[in-house]
């Protein structure tokens, strides 16, 4: 996030897009909620979905899933024909102005319209809201992100925040809110394939002999893969071994049928977890590690808040934190990690990471640090890009709406889109161990707009067949109007209902991130 949670309840005009943020963050959701009924914040909601948050909003755009870039690119449009955009801004802090205010000629509210769904006056409503309040802050998920076109559609939100000047300052910015509880610091640690700690390139000659002189090893410059390419290139016999922590893919990965076929092309799966998953019962070892409760460290939360986790409790059984088993399994492996405790690994993390410079476990037990924190002294970072942006001058994208890949036909007539429910995590492996939480829901489901049930036949929990090009799932209906007509809608959170069997392997060409809200299905009555 460019800005900080708390700041949201003191936003003018809170935009959400791609994120159903009070089942997927809850605490944020309240923000939200507070922003409103309190201080009378207008909210402009877009999402296909009639989420909970609709109920808050003073606009919701409801456009064809898929569709988003067209919108976004629409706003500006209307921004610059209204002269609601801001001339000092664009003229003092950004570049290639120009070719971005020329590529949005055919933009016009008309032809944003008949390709979003979205009536040209909600369109026009929402640019003026968004442009003309104070403070105007962005807020989106994996809605946004998880396409083909992700990359481009985060950085159309960019040029939003720039021609209005909503960016570094008070309750602005373009916020993502991410999706786990840390993964914020997996990739502030470097687990990316082409970067080090803190985002150093890999291929940065300068960065690479740092850590080379660090480490005493010779390091290579060329990027790794992704977790989309390391899987195509297993199933191709072309990757050996895999190492997995605290993932699993056999649910929450694209097109499981692949997936399950490339990991067992691999001659050796290694899987750390804290429960036999559905991707360790694949393993050719696993190693147990311990919980949250269990060990040291640190999360880096959405806001980029480092933060301390305590041990509580001792793990069970052979369960070890996960820095122990990696230190022992290199030491074996013939070069020696001979770390006391999490806080030696703390202090390495800041000696070579700029943005984590000042972050120490001493300062940390005083509070919690927003990075970037260079210096022992520097109090860290509420805002970013306040005074400039981190590459100078911030650059306008030219991007280009391109439909979804796979849409439906007469064989596959509806749009399915996954994500979560409020009462589950990711694949379940530790919320469906919990009995109220499965109480309250239980099973998978097929969600079904009325209008199609009655179409096909269908009522409440009666059993049906899903059905892509990929594979297909038995699942319980449940009609409501949360989906427009033509799109279904299922959590991925149940194997017994697995629906990334049914999704497509499509991948962003930058991000390599999957396209997991639109895919083409047939559903039946069994």
């Amino acid at each position: 996030m460019t800005n900080s949670i708390s700041e949201i309840r003191d936003a003018d005009c809170i935009l959400i897009t791609g994120t159903n943020t009070t089942e997927n963050h809850p605490i944020i959701g309240l923000e939200i909620k507070a922003a409103v009924k309190h201080k009378g914040a207008k909210l402009i909601v877009i999402d296909p979905r009639q989420i909970e948050l609709t109920d808050y909003a003073t606009l919701w755009l409801s456009p064809k899933p898929g569709t988003d870039l067209a919108l976004f690119n629409g706003l500006a449009n209307i921004i610059l024909k209204n002269n609601w955009h801001n001339q000092e801004f664009i003229k003092n802090r950004t570049e290639n102005f120009e070719n971005f205010k020329n590529s949005l000629e055919k933009y016009t509210p008309e032809y944003v319209s008949q390709i979003t769904g979205v009536p040209e006056e909600d369109l026009i409503e929402a640019a003026k809201i968004y442009s003309q309040s104070k403070n105007s802050t962005i807020l989106y998920c994996m809605g946004i992100t998880q396409h083909v076109s992700g990359t481009d559609m985060v950085l159309s939100l960019a040029n939003l925040t720039m021609i209005t000047g909503q960016i570094g300052k008070e309750s602005s910015g373009l916020n993502p809110l991410r999706g786990q509880n840390n993964v914020q610091g997996a990739c502030d640690m470097g687990a990316l394939p082409n970067v080090y700690t803190g985002y150093q390139p890999v291929d940065n000659e300068v960065v690479r002999e740092k850590f080379e002189k660090a480490y005493g090893v010779s390091l290579s410059p060329t990027k790794g893969l992704t977790v989309s390419e390391l899987m195509d290139q297993a199933h191709k016999g072309n990757i050996k071994g895999m190492y997995i922590m605290g993932e699993n893919p056999m649910l929450s990965d694209p097109n499981i049928t692949h997936v399950q076929a490339a990991l067992k092309n691999l001659e050796f799966l290694v899987v750390q977890d804290i429960f036999l998953s559905e991707t360790a019962e694949l393993a050719h070892v696993v190693f147990p590690s311990a919980s949250f409760a269990e060990k040291d460290g640190t999360f880096s939360n959405t806001e980029r808040r480092v933060q301390r986790v305590r041990k509580a409790i001792d793990p069970p059984g052979e369960a070890k934190a996960d820095w122990q088993i990696i230190a022992e399994l290199s030491t074996l492996m013939g070069y020696p990690m001979n770390y006391l405790a999490a806080s030696d690994i703390m202090d390495e993390i800041a000696g070579f990471t700029p943005s984590y410079g000042g972050i120490s476990y001493n300062r940390l037990e005083q509070g919690s640090l927003q990075w970037p924190c260079p210096t022992k002294e520097h109090p860290g970072t509420k805002i970013l890009h306040k005074d400039v942006f981190t590459r100078g001058l911030g650059k306008f994208s030219v991007l280009e709406y391109k439909p979804s890949p796979e849409l439906p036909d007469k064989e596959y007539p509806y749009i399915l889109s996954t994500g979560r429910v409020l009462q589950h995590y990711h694949t379940g492996t530790m919320t469906r161990r919990c009995k109220g939480l499965s109480e309250v829901y239980p099973e998978g489901v097929v969600e079904i707009n009325p209008v199609d049930a009655d179409k096909l036949g269908v009522k409440d929990s009666d059993i049906v067949k899903v059905i892509s090009r990929r594979g297909e799932v038995l699942v319980k209906t449940k009609v409501t109007d949360k989906s427009p007509e033509g799109v279904v809608f299922m959590p991925f959170h149940f194997k017994e209902a697995p629906a990334n069997m049914l999704t497509i392997d499509a991948f962003d060409p930058v991000a390599k991130i999957p396209e997991l809200k639109v895919c083409a299905v047939a559903v039946s009555k069994t």
